[in-house]
Protein backbone atom coordinates (compact mmCIF):
# COMPACT_ATOMS: atom_id res chain seq x y z
CA UNK A 1 0.00 0.00 0.00
CA UNK A 2 2.86 2.38 0.80
CA UNK A 3 4.30 1.78 -2.67
CA UNK A 4 0.88 2.46 -4.21
CA UNK A 5 0.55 5.71 -2.26
CA UNK A 6 4.03 6.76 -3.44
CA UNK A 7 3.00 6.21 -7.06
CA UNK A 8 -0.22 8.18 -6.54
CA UNK A 9 1.75 11.03 -4.94
CA UNK A 10 4.19 11.04 -7.85
CA UNK A 11 1.32 11.25 -10.36
CA UNK A 12 -0.30 14.09 -8.46
CA UNK A 13 2.99 15.99 -8.13
CA UNK A 14 3.73 15.59 -11.85
CA UNK A 15 0.30 16.85 -12.89
CA UNK A 16 0.72 19.80 -10.53
CA UNK A 17 4.08 20.53 -12.19
CA UNK A 18 2.49 20.41 -15.66
CA UNK A 19 -0.28 22.74 -14.50
CA UNK A 20 2.16 25.29 -13.10
CA UNK A 21 4.26 25.05 -16.28
CA UNK A 22 1.24 25.87 -18.42
CA UNK A 23 1.43 22.62 -20.39
CA UNK A 24 -1.75 21.91 -22.36
CA UNK A 25 -3.25 18.57 -23.33
CA UNK A 26 -3.46 17.23 -19.77
CA UNK A 27 -6.34 17.37 -17.28
CA UNK A 28 -4.66 19.20 -14.43
CA UNK A 29 -7.82 20.70 -12.89
CA UNK A 30 -8.24 21.04 -9.15
CA UNK A 31 -11.06 18.48 -9.29
CA UNK A 32 -8.78 15.94 -10.98
CA UNK A 33 -6.00 16.51 -8.45
CA UNK A 34 -8.52 16.15 -5.63
CA UNK A 35 -9.85 12.91 -7.12
CA UNK A 36 -6.33 11.49 -7.51
CA UNK A 37 -5.58 12.29 -3.88
CA UNK A 38 -8.43 9.94 -2.82
CA UNK A 39 -7.16 6.93 -4.83
CA UNK A 40 -6.52 4.00 -2.57
CA UNK A 41 -8.38 5.59 0.34
CA UNK A 42 -11.81 5.02 1.84
CA UNK A 43 -13.04 8.24 0.17
CA UNK A 44 -13.48 6.30 -3.06
CA UNK A 45 -16.34 4.38 -1.45
CA UNK A 46 -19.68 5.49 -0.11
CA UNK A 47 -18.99 7.28 3.20
CA UNK A 48 -21.10 4.82 5.20
CA UNK A 49 -22.92 1.60 4.36
CA UNK A 50 -26.70 1.75 3.94
CA UNK A 51 -28.68 1.17 7.12
CA UNK A 52 -31.02 -1.75 7.44
CA UNK A 53 -34.82 -1.43 7.23
CA UNK A 54 -36.27 -0.37 10.55
CA UNK A 55 -33.33 1.82 11.53
CA UNK A 56 -34.37 5.37 12.37
CA UNK A 57 -32.39 8.36 11.10
CA UNK A 58 -33.01 11.88 9.85
CA UNK A 59 -32.52 13.30 6.37
CA UNK A 60 -29.83 15.55 7.84
CA UNK A 61 -27.90 12.49 9.03
CA UNK A 62 -28.18 10.85 5.61
CA UNK A 63 -27.01 14.02 3.86
CA UNK A 64 -24.03 14.24 6.21
CA UNK A 65 -23.09 10.65 5.33
CA UNK A 66 -23.51 11.35 1.63
CA UNK A 67 -21.34 14.48 1.65
CA UNK A 68 -18.55 14.28 -0.97
CA UNK A 69 -19.67 10.76 -1.96
CA UNK A 70 -17.28 8.92 -4.31
CA UNK A 71 -19.48 5.89 -4.79
CA UNK A 72 -19.59 6.01 -8.59
CA UNK A 73 -18.01 7.76 -11.56
CA UNK A 74 -20.56 10.62 -11.55
CA UNK A 75 -18.63 12.21 -8.68
CA UNK A 76 -15.93 13.25 -11.13
CA UNK A 77 -18.15 15.56 -13.19
CA UNK A 78 -20.70 16.94 -10.75
CA UNK A 79 -20.79 20.47 -9.37
CA UNK A 80 -23.10 19.66 -6.48
CA UNK A 81 -24.77 16.66 -4.92
CA UNK A 82 -28.52 17.11 -5.45
CA UNK A 83 -29.94 15.42 -2.39
CA UNK A 84 -33.62 16.41 -2.33
CA UNK A 85 -35.96 19.08 -1.00
CA UNK A 86 -39.34 19.49 0.60
CA UNK A 87 -41.21 18.28 3.65
CA UNK A 88 -39.22 15.68 5.64
CA UNK A 89 -42.55 14.26 6.87
CA UNK A 90 -44.27 14.29 3.48
CA UNK A 91 -47.13 11.94 2.73
CA UNK A 92 -46.14 12.00 -0.96
CA UNK A 93 -42.66 11.76 -2.50
CA UNK A 94 -41.85 12.47 -6.15
CA UNK A 95 -38.84 10.58 -7.51
CA UNK A 96 -37.17 11.51 -10.82
CA UNK A 97 -34.20 9.98 -12.59
CA UNK A 98 -31.32 12.42 -11.99
CA UNK A 99 -30.28 16.07 -11.88
CA UNK A 100 -29.88 18.14 -15.04
CA UNK A 101 -27.59 21.10 -15.58
CA UNK A 102 -29.81 23.59 -13.72
CA UNK A 103 -30.12 21.23 -10.78
CA UNK A 104 -26.39 20.48 -10.77
CA UNK A 105 -25.64 24.19 -10.53
CA UNK A 106 -28.27 24.95 -7.89
CA UNK A 107 -27.90 21.78 -5.82
CA UNK A 108 -31.71 21.46 -5.80
CA UNK A 109 -33.94 18.98 -7.68
CA UNK A 110 -36.35 20.02 -10.45
CA UNK A 111 -35.54 23.73 -10.74
CA UNK A 112 -35.40 23.98 -14.56
CA UNK A 113 -38.23 23.90 -17.10
CA UNK A 114 -39.21 20.36 -16.16
CA UNK A 115 -39.25 21.46 -12.54
CA UNK A 116 -41.57 24.35 -13.34
CA UNK A 117 -43.98 21.91 -14.95
CA UNK A 118 -43.70 19.58 -11.95
CA UNK A 119 -44.66 22.52 -9.72
CA UNK A 120 -47.82 23.02 -11.79
CA UNK A 121 -48.63 19.32 -11.53
CA UNK A 122 -48.19 19.42 -7.75
CA UNK A 123 -50.38 22.52 -7.49
CA UNK A 124 -53.02 20.81 -9.63
CA UNK A 125 -53.45 18.16 -6.93
CA UNK A 126 -53.92 20.93 -4.37
CA UNK A 127 -50.48 20.66 -2.83
CA UNK A 128 -47.33 22.80 -2.85
CA UNK A 129 -43.68 21.86 -3.22
CA UNK A 130 -43.07 22.43 0.48
CA UNK A 131 -45.79 19.90 1.34
CA UNK A 132 -44.24 17.06 -0.69
CA UNK A 133 -40.68 15.76 -0.99
CA UNK A 134 -38.80 15.74 -4.31
CA UNK A 135 -35.65 13.77 -5.11
CA UNK A 136 -34.01 11.59 -7.77
CA UNK A 137 -32.74 8.05 -8.23
CA UNK A 138 -29.15 9.36 -8.60
CA UNK A 139 -27.86 12.40 -6.75
CA UNK A 140 -25.27 13.60 -9.29
CA UNK A 141 -25.83 14.81 -12.83
CA UNK A 142 -25.02 12.28 -15.58
CA UNK A 143 -22.86 13.94 -18.28
CA UNK A 144 -24.85 15.53 -21.13
CA UNK A 145 -28.04 14.68 -19.23
CA UNK A 146 -27.87 11.05 -20.36
CA UNK A 147 -29.82 8.39 -18.49
CA UNK A 148 -28.09 7.03 -15.39
CA UNK A 149 -26.24 3.78 -16.09
CA UNK A 150 -26.95 0.57 -14.13
CA UNK A 151 -23.82 0.81 -11.97
CA UNK A 152 -24.65 4.42 -11.08
CA UNK A 153 -28.22 3.50 -10.16
CA UNK A 154 -27.02 0.56 -8.05
CA UNK A 155 -24.52 2.78 -6.22
CA UNK A 156 -27.09 5.48 -5.44
CA UNK A 157 -30.27 3.48 -4.83
CA UNK A 158 -29.36 2.66 -1.20
CA UNK A 159 -29.23 6.39 -0.47
CA UNK A 160 -32.73 6.87 -1.92
CA UNK A 161 -34.01 3.96 0.14
CA UNK A 162 -32.60 5.58 3.27
CA UNK A 163 -34.33 8.85 2.34
CA UNK A 164 -37.65 7.10 1.85
CA UNK A 165 -37.34 5.21 5.14
CA UNK A 166 -36.55 8.46 6.95
CA UNK A 167 -39.56 10.26 5.43
CA UNK A 168 -41.93 7.28 5.69
CA UNK A 169 -44.34 8.48 2.99
CA UNK A 170 -47.58 6.72 2.15
CA UNK A 171 -47.21 7.35 -1.58
CA UNK A 172 -44.45 7.69 -4.17
CA UNK A 173 -44.93 9.11 -7.65
CA UNK A 174 -42.20 7.68 -9.90
CA UNK A 175 -41.46 10.16 -12.69
CA UNK A 176 -40.37 8.40 -15.87
CA UNK A 177 -39.00 5.04 -16.94
CA UNK A 178 -35.70 5.17 -15.02
CA UNK A 179 -37.34 5.94 -11.67
CA UNK A 180 -40.15 3.42 -12.14
CA UNK A 181 -37.83 0.61 -13.20
CA UNK A 182 -35.37 1.25 -10.38
CA UNK A 183 -38.06 1.25 -7.69
CA UNK A 184 -40.12 -1.61 -9.08
CA UNK A 185 -37.30 -3.82 -10.44
CA UNK A 186 -39.14 -3.92 -13.75
CA UNK A 187 -38.00 -3.62 -17.34
CA UNK A 188 -41.42 -2.55 -18.60
CA UNK A 189 -41.73 0.82 -20.38
CA UNK A 190 -43.36 3.67 -18.49
CA UNK A 191 -46.33 3.50 -20.87
CA UNK A 192 -47.00 -0.01 -19.58
CA UNK A 193 -46.56 0.91 -15.91
CA UNK A 194 -48.42 4.20 -15.56
CA UNK A 195 -52.05 4.41 -14.49
CA UNK A 196 -51.87 1.89 -11.64
CA UNK A 197 -50.27 1.42 -8.25
CA UNK A 198 -47.42 -0.87 -7.29
CA UNK A 199 -45.74 -1.66 -3.97
CA UNK A 200 -42.34 -0.54 -2.73
CA UNK A 201 -41.54 -1.65 0.84
CA UNK A 202 -45.19 -1.21 1.81
CA UNK A 203 -45.52 2.16 0.06
CA UNK A 204 -47.94 2.67 -2.85
CA UNK A 205 -46.06 3.70 -6.01
CA UNK A 206 -47.74 5.37 -8.98
CA UNK A 207 -45.53 5.65 -12.10
CA UNK A 208 -46.22 8.40 -14.61
CA UNK A 209 -44.44 10.27 -17.39
CA UNK A 210 -41.49 12.51 -16.49
CA UNK A 211 -42.14 16.27 -16.83
CA UNK A 212 -39.21 16.56 -19.25
CA UNK A 213 -40.94 14.00 -21.48
CA UNK A 214 -44.12 16.08 -21.34
CA UNK A 215 -42.21 19.13 -22.57
CA UNK A 216 -41.28 17.15 -25.68
CA UNK A 217 -44.64 15.37 -25.96
CA UNK A 218 -47.37 17.74 -24.71
CA UNK A 219 -50.08 15.38 -25.99
CA UNK A 220 -49.23 13.06 -23.06
CA UNK A 221 -50.21 15.65 -20.46
CA UNK A 222 -53.78 14.39 -20.32
CA UNK A 223 -52.54 10.92 -19.39
CA UNK A 224 -50.54 12.42 -16.53
CA UNK A 225 -53.63 14.32 -15.41
CA UNK A 226 -55.53 11.01 -15.31
CA UNK A 227 -52.71 9.60 -13.16
CA UNK A 228 -52.90 12.60 -10.84
CA UNK A 229 -56.68 12.23 -10.53
CA UNK A 230 -56.13 8.59 -9.53
CA UNK A 231 -53.52 9.71 -7.01
CA UNK A 232 -55.84 12.34 -5.51
CA UNK A 233 -58.71 9.85 -5.28
CA UNK A 234 -56.53 7.24 -3.60
CA UNK A 235 -55.02 9.78 -1.19
CA UNK A 236 -58.51 10.98 -0.33
CA UNK A 237 -58.08 14.46 -1.77
CA UNK A 238 -60.93 16.33 -3.40
CA UNK A 239 -60.62 16.62 -7.18
CA UNK A 240 -59.48 20.04 -8.35
CA UNK A 241 -60.66 21.95 -11.38
CA UNK A 242 -58.96 21.39 -14.74
CA UNK A 243 -55.33 22.43 -14.03
CA UNK A 244 -52.92 24.43 -16.09
CA UNK A 245 -50.68 21.64 -17.27
CA UNK A 246 -53.03 19.56 -19.51
CA UNK A 247 -53.75 21.01 -22.96
CA UNK A 248 -57.09 22.75 -23.38
CA UNK A 249 -59.75 21.60 -25.78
Amino acid sequence: MATDRNIITDISDYLQFLKEAGVSGFDCSEQTLKTISTWGTSQQKNPTPPVEPGDSESLAQILADLSDCRGCKLCGTRRNIVFGSGNPDAKLVFVGEGPGNDEDMAGEPFVGKAGQLLTKIIEAIQLSRDQVYICNIVKCRPPENRNPEPDEINACLPWLKRQIRAIQPEYICALGTVAARALLHSQAPISGLRGRFFDFEGIRVLPTFHPAYLLRNPDKKREVWKDMQLLMKTMGAEGSQEPVFPPKG
